[in-house]
């Protein structure tokens, strides 16, 4: 068992890279717990989707932060970064190590770094929402003008993180971009990376989004439906979930929103890889063979170099 003052250990990197796996072999050599910073993977009943572990494939190993919300909640990163770091405390005071992973890059920094996140108004979150959904090329644009930085790193399609960014502006006077500080840590923590060639990684992925859909996913989306899916402003927005919401809409057909899931999945992981590409710390693994314990062996590596 690790001592107290043993590191947190982060695992991260685009989706499908394999870093549920490499966090199971590392919690069960090391004698560990796993603490989910997949944002999707909090909602209970996006299963198959998020590509979330069945309780008989986790090894035994205690899982935290993994269904906690309905699917008509909006996941909050402050409430994230308070649990999460509960969940810290928690398992180094039983001597363990805490295994973070997920390709959530936000709320890995929110759980292990030093970040304040200012509070809301509901008002007006509501008021720039309504102004984004109308036109959110325009205040993309403004995002622009009073923070470029933040606009940088936000796309014209993310509406929430648009809205977002400007009630942050209009509340604090501050650019968004001022609550991203330097990468500076609340505890020693060693921060592992997956990287996968990019052909490999894009095969992975339409291999995934056939399985997945193979297993059931429609019907997955059609039973959340059934419990407010469409109502949940994150949830309903998640890759693939809400493709599958257009296709059983008669929007699109099976195949196109198969091909459309593919093909945001693989844009996604872009933006995965980007973020994560900044941070500095990260010790990055080559995960391209696929092999496990090639993988495992390169972290243990990373931890006795550390």
């Amino acid at each position: 068992m690790a001592e107290d003052t043993s590191p947190i250990i982060t695992v991260v990197g685009a989706t499908a890279t394999g870093k549920s796996d490499l966090a199971l072999d590392l919690a069960g050599r090391l004698g560990g717990e796993i603490i989910n910073t997949d944002s999707m993977q909090f909602y209970r009943g996006m299963d198959i989707g998020t590509a979330k572990l069945p309780i008989d494939e986790r090894r035994g190993i205690p899982h935290h932060l993994i269904d906690i919300l309905d699917v008509t909640e909006e996941a909050n990163v402050q409430d994230f970064q308070a649990r999460a770091r509960a969940a810290i405390a928690d398992i180094r005071g039983r001597g363990l190590w805490p295994i973070l992973v997920g390709g959530s890059g936000l709320y890995v920094r929110a759980a292990v770094d030093h970040m304040e996140f200012p509070g809301t108004d509901s008002e007006v979150r509501a008021r720039l929402e309504a102004e984004v959904a109308t036109d959110r090329w325009m205040l993309h644009q403004k995002l622009r003008e009073l923070d470029p930085k933040a606009a940088e790193k936000i796309t014209v399609n993310d509406q929430r993180r648009i809205a977002r960014a400007l009630e942050v502006i209009e509340l604090t006077g501050r650019p968004f971009s001022a609550q991203l500080p330097d990468y500076q840590e609340i505890e020693p923590t060693i921060h592992l990376g997956l990287s996968m060639d990019r052909a490999i990684l894009h095969e992975r992925i339409a291999t995934r989004v056939d399985v997945m859909w193979e297993h059931g996913w429609v019907d997955e989306v059609t039973r959340l439906i059934g419990v407010g899916l469409a109502e949940g402003k994150t949830a309903s927005r998640a890759i693939g979930y809400a493709q599958i919401q257009r296709h059983l809409a008669g929007e699109l057909t099976a195949a196109e929103a198969k091909e459309e899931t593919t093909i945001r999945t693989r844009q996604f992981a872009r933006r995965q890889d980007t973020w994560f590409r900044r941070d500095p710390r990260i010790r990055w693994i080559d995960g391209s063979a696929a092999d496990a314990e090639q993988n495992l062996a390169a972290a243990l590596d990373a931890l006795r170099d550390h």
